[in-house]
């Protein structure tokens, strides 16, 4: 049985490498950062919708996720769906004018368009440093994710799969760059969906039929089966930080939003908005409804993070579980290319060139280097996630919530305020940065709110006063009333 899982999985990671390869092959010519770290803004609306969703669509979606609503009940089901407009409302706000001033400065990273609109080099190394810092917990989390598949699913030890995991994802993001990333998440999403309802499928036989599983965690506790969930954990506070948390704040994450500038046309964003929502919808609602009736279907699982793997080998034939769990490899891959992508874009365009702005016309030596700076942090993370924690999900909401502390406020009021400036941005990523780091490391909830919300406002707060003392920004750094 074992082998009828990891042989699917093989040929999967295969065909991976193998997209790879046509993605390096395919090469626009030009700039080498273009290419590499944009793909030469070339996505049409499938692909814009899928690298989206995929990159979205991360190992807490389909790890941690369902270990939640495994552990809470139904509630935790409707909670998620609360995540609906997630895509919409990051190519409906950021969408065109995050596109415009991108391509008149010929941004390649976040940090060239913040620098572009604040022309500040000291909020550039800032919100390089944040970034940074963050990223690392994030991509830990998919690393654990990933290994945790493989050790469960497919019965390899944690630290062998980690391996296998860690080098498979550094080989193609290293080499492959942009172009790479975004065609392996078009074909992960796709991926993503079919196995999503496979298993959907496979648990409501297994308890019997959705009546007969309702009724089993009705057997188990009540609570489970109810709208505030087992625990009474979903109360109103705890659903508004949720939604300000995996929703509205996910403007502000500089993977999410570097793909928003990364579209050939408006056709493409307006396809990519619908198609991206529905692919959301579907895989959301069917991953955490999958975890939640999975009780009814193993009770007594130690580890909440465990159940959508074994569910795969418990409810699945042994091939379809091996093509399962290329799923959720799929979503935690795209989403650490990405953020590998934007960790790697990072350190070589917003740190090394701002010091040695002579080596922009290096070509050969910055493809160098950006590779070599995308194996490191591999390696780094492979590190990192040599000892996992219990349940990944808080581990990766901290590191999100950090990212948009800090980014959130300064990207959407420089694209909507003209007289937003450098002062008011710094004040805000401080004081949202610093606020979050405090309040989350001493698990401080305010009214029951969870970190995020405090520090967005504070964050904005902070903004708005700021502001008052600064400089205007020159006007060629603004979108202009034409532009809207």
């Amino acid at each position: 049985m074992q082998h009828e899982v990891i042989l699917p999985l093989v040929a999967y990671l295969l065909v991976v490498m193998g997209l790879s390869i046509y993605a390096i092959r395919r090469r626009a010519t030009g700039s080498f950062l273009n290419e590499y770290f944009l793909g030469s803004r070339s996505m049409g609306g499938v692909v814009l919708a899928m690298t989206l969703t995929a990159t979205y669509i991360s190992a807490s979606s389909f790890i941690g996720g369902p270990g939640a609503a495994y552990k809470y009940g139904l509630g935790w089901v409707l909670l998620a769906m609360i995540q609906l407009p997630a895509i919409w409302l990051s190519l409906g706000i950021l969408g065109k004018k995050f596109a415009i001033l991108a391509r008149r400065y010929n941004a390649v990273t976040l940090n060239d368009m913040l620098f572009a609109r604040y022309q500040s080099r000291l909020l550039v190394w800032l919100a390089s440093l944040s970034l940074l810092v963050a990223f690392i917990g994030a991509m830990t989390v998919q690393f654990i994710g990933g290994a945790r598949l493989l050790e469960t699913a497919a019965g390899i030890p944690y630290e062998t799969g980690l391996l296998i995991f860690g080098v498979s994802i550094a080989l193609y993001t290293a080499f492959g760059g942009f172009r790479a990333s975004v065609l392996n998440d078009t074909m992960q999403g796709l991926v993503m969906l079919i196995g999503t309802i496979l298993l959907l499928v496979g648990v409501v036989h297994a308890a019997g039929g959705l009546p007969s599983a309702v009724e089993k965690l009705q057997q188990i506790d009540p609570k489970l089966i109810a709208p505030e969930g087992a625990g009474d954990i979903l109360s109103p506070a705890f659903m508004t930080s949720f939604w300000v948390l995996v929703c509205f704040g996910v403007i502000g994450l500089p993977h999410t939003a570097v793909r928003c500038i990364s579209y050939k046309d408006s056709k493409a964003v307006h396809r990519g908005m619908i198609i991206g929502t529905i692919v959301v919808a579907i895989l959301m609602f069917g991953m955490h409804l999958a975890g939640a009736l999975g009780r009814a279907v193993l009770p007594d699982l130690k580890v909440p993070d465990l159940v959508i793997p074994t569910l795969m080998v418990t409810v699945l034939p042994p091939v379809a579980a091996g093509i399962f769990l290329a799923a959720p490899m799929a979503a935690i891959m795209s989403t650490i290319n990405a953020q590998l992508l934007q960790s790697s874009a990072t350190i070589v365009k917003d740190l090394w060139l701002n010091i040695r702005p002579d080596q922009i016309h290096n070509e050969k030596g910055l493809k160098r280097m950006s590779s070599a700076i995308t194996l490191i942090l591999s390696v780094l993370l492979l590190l990192a996630a040599w000892r996992p924690p219990e349940m990944i999900i808080w581990l990766n909401l901290l590191a999100f919530g950090g990212l948009e502390a800090v980014f959130l406020w300064p990207l959407v009021l420089g694209l909507y305020w003209e007289k937003a400036n450098a002062a008011g941005a710094l004040s805000a990523m401080i004081c949202g940065g610093v606020l979050y780091a405090v309040l989350a490391t001493f698990n401080v909830h305010y009214f029951g709110f969870h970190p995020i919300v405090p520090s967005l406002l504070i964050s904005l707060l902070a903004f708005l006063l700021g502001n008052l003392f600064g400089r205007p920004v020159a006007e060629a750094a603004v979108v202009s009333s034409a532009d809207k």
